[in-house]
C-alpha cells in the first residue's frame, strides 16, 4: 500500500494521520525511506519506514460503507463483557486496540460502555473508554466527510436503549470539509474574525474667517 502526501492514513493505537512528506535518510551507508506523519490527534509526528508500513499495521481510511458493521457491534448489547479481572481484560483490549482494526475497537469500546451502564469505571477503564472513542470518531468522520462533534453524538446515541441504526450510517457527506490535506479536516473549524473596522478619518475642522479690521477714520 503506497500513499501520497497529503493524503490520510490510520497509524494503529494513534489514529488518523496526515502523510506530510515522504524523507530519505541515510543509516549506517544503507538509505531508508519514510513516510512522515501527522497524528491528527496530538499533533505528534511519527516516521514510518515505507517498506515496514503495512507489518505495522498503517492502512487506509475505511470507505463510507464500512461504518455500518462497526455500528452493528455498538449496537450489540447481547454480547456480556468477560468477567476476568482487570488486568487480564486490559491486555485483550489493550491488544485489539493495538490491531488498529476498527471492528476490534468497536469491540473494546462496546464491552466499556455496557460497564458503564453498570458501574463506574475506574481510572484505567475510563482511559482506555475514552481513546476507543476517540479512535473510532476520527476514522469515522474522515471516512464519512463529518464533524467529530457529529459523529460523537451518533455513537453515543447507539448506546441508548431501543438505538436503532442510523439512516445515513453507511453514506458520506457531500458537504465540504476543508479538503483531504487539511490537518483539522472532522473538526468543527472555528469562525474567522472579521478585521476590526478602522474609525473614519476626522475631516480637518473649517478655518473661521478672519475678522476685518475697522477702516482707519479720516481725519
Amino acid at each position: 500500500m503506497e500513499f501520497q502526501v497529503g493524503g490520510k492514513a490510520v497509524y494503529p493505537a494513534h489514529g488518523v494521520g496526515i502523510i506530510q512528506s515522504i524523507e530519505t535518510m541515510e543509516f549506517e551507508g544503507e538509505k531508508l525511506t519514510f513516510y512522515v506523519v501527522k497524528i491528527l490527534d496530538n499533533a505528534m509526528t511519527v516516521k514510518v519506514p515505507i517498506q515496514n508500513a503495512d507489518a505495522i499495521g498503517m492502512r487506509e481510511i475505511i470507505p463510507a460503507k464500512e461504518v455500518v458493521p462497526i455500528y452493528e457491534i455498538l449496537l450489540d448489547k447481547d454480547t456480556a463483557p468477560d468477567n476476568q479481572t482487570w488486568n487480564r481484560r486490559y491486555r485483550e483490549y489493550m491488544n485489539k486496540i493495538k490491531t488498529g482494526d476498527p471492528i476490534e475497537v468497536a469491540k473494546v469500546l462496546r464491552d466499556l460502555a455496557l460497564m458503564k451502564l453498570e458501574k463506574n469505571l475506574s481510572f484505567g477503564e475510563k482511559k482506555m473508554y475514552d481513546q476507543a472513542r476517540t479512535l473510532l470518531v476520527q476514522e469515522i468522520a474522515v471516512s464519512k466527510n463529518r464533524l467529530e462533534e457529529d459523529i460523537e453524538q451518533e455513537i453515543d446515541a447507539l448506546f441508548l436503549a431501543g438505538a436503532k441504526m442510523p439512516e445515513n450510517a453507511g453514506m458520506r457527506s457531500k458537504a465540504n470539509r476543508g479538503g483531504s490535506s487539511d490537518a483539522s479536516a472532522g473538526k468543527a473549524k472555528k469562525p474567522a474574525k472579521k478585521p476590526a473596522k478602522k474609525p473614519a478619518a476626522k475631516k480637518p475642522a473649517a478655518k473661521k474667517p478672519a475678522a476685518k479690521k475697522p477702516a482707519a477714520k479720516k481725519k
